[in-house]
């Protein structure tokens, strides 16, 4: 039996949020369903549903992201002003990742990370 998690985020803003996702971090649209998203990067998949009334800075939704190459791609969103989190610049950690992390425009919490 395959078992696939696919995260599912609020969003307040479609526009915005396509912004972010796709020219920001180069995710492609699966399909828009008016009210609900569905966005695919590699192995990635992620479902954003409409949530006018979120409060971004009472919202708990968060994401983790296991990669490789985690160095260049920092980098990367680095040089394309991507905003890092304020706490969330790439380190060590001392559970044996190394991550950093990101805000979407309704403060889902994005953290990517590579096994030491």
């Amino acid at each position: 039996m395959l078992l696939t998690i696919i995260p599912k985020l609020p969003m307040r803003d479609k526009a915005a949020s396509k912004q972010f996702y796709i020219q920001g971090l180069g995710f492609s649209e699966l399909g828009d369903y008016g009210d609900y998203l569905l966005l695919k990067k590699e192995a990635i998949e992620l479902h954003l549903f409409e949530f006018s009334g979120l409060n971004p800075f009472e919202n708990d939704g968060q994401v983790y992201i296991r990669t490789t190459e985690i160095e260049a791609l920092y980098q990367n969103l680095m040089d394309r002003k991507i905003p890092i989190h304020p706490n969330g610049s790439l380190e060590n950690k001392a559970w044996g990742q190394k991550e950093f992390s990101l805000l979407d425009p309704d403060h889902n919490l994005l953290t990517f990370g590579e096994n030491l």
